[in-house]
């Protein structure tokens, strides 16, 4: 049976690793060590999947920009320290394997730090399965469609070809924008009907059904 993608380019956190409560939880944390306003949980949850300047504009919107670097400092500090306990989602490792078994390409786009998702690659030993990634420090932040426009190209892949996966509006509008189809899992920090305004093929409502619909469908 042919395959209708070449190219399976996922979200990390919230699509391939429970990390999502972490970081909501160190935005918030991070904001009260520093005295300011601690967003809501989905005003936090909100930014994940951003670039960091875009995300502490969004989830702090009364800090002035002299003072993201204070910020960041603190989420790092507590993010580090629950970073031994985020594990990728159940069965995300054996689908990847999977999945580059039978010849897709893989990649990963995401609004970590190029330190940040090498440090995560290597510490889940999933570096040889992607082909390629993008971080937000090294490109535009989502949901410009600079990420995908410069995986297409670097892989060859031509966007009815290429599948983007993530839990985020973020995701689906980077998609839409680079003309590519997206599917959405609402097991990671946004609602479904956050999600399903963009017209994603379908929305994926818990890791357990991720690896079963692209065997089927992509």
């Amino acid at each position: 049976m042919p395959r209708r993608f070449e190219l399976l380019v996922f979200d990390w956190d919230g699509t391939l690793m429970d990390s999502a409560g972490a970081i909501i939880a160190s935005i918030q944390e991070s904001c009260s060590d520093l005295g300011l306003p601690v967003p809501e949980r989905e005003r936090a949850a909100h930014v994940i999947g951003l670039g960091l300047k875009d995300a502490l504009s969004y989830a702090v919107p009364e800090l002035p920009p002299a003072d993201y670097g204070k910020l960041a400092q603190r989420y790092r500090h507590h993010y580090l320290a629950r970073d031994p306990d985020i594990e990728l989602f159940p069965g995300m490792r054996d689908m990847l394997i999977g999945l580059k078994d039978r010849g897709y390409l893989l990649a990963v786009a995401t609004g970590k730090s190029r330190v940040g998702l090498d440090r995560v690659l290597d510490a889940t030993e999933l570096r040889p399965y992607f082909a390629s990634s993008r971080c937000a420090d090294e490109t535009h932040s989502k949901p410009h469609p600079a990420m995908l426009q410069e995986l297409m190209q670097e892989l060859s892949v031509e966007a009815e070809a290429t599948l983007m996966i993530g839990d985020t509006a973020h995701d689906l509008q980077m998609a839409l924008s680079a003309g590519v189809p997206a599917l959405a899992v609402s097991y990671g920090a946004h609602s479904r009907d956050n999600l399903t305004v963009f017209n994603p093929l379908a929305c994926i409502d818990t890791p357990q059904e991720l690896a079963p619909w692209l065997a089927k469908n992509a």
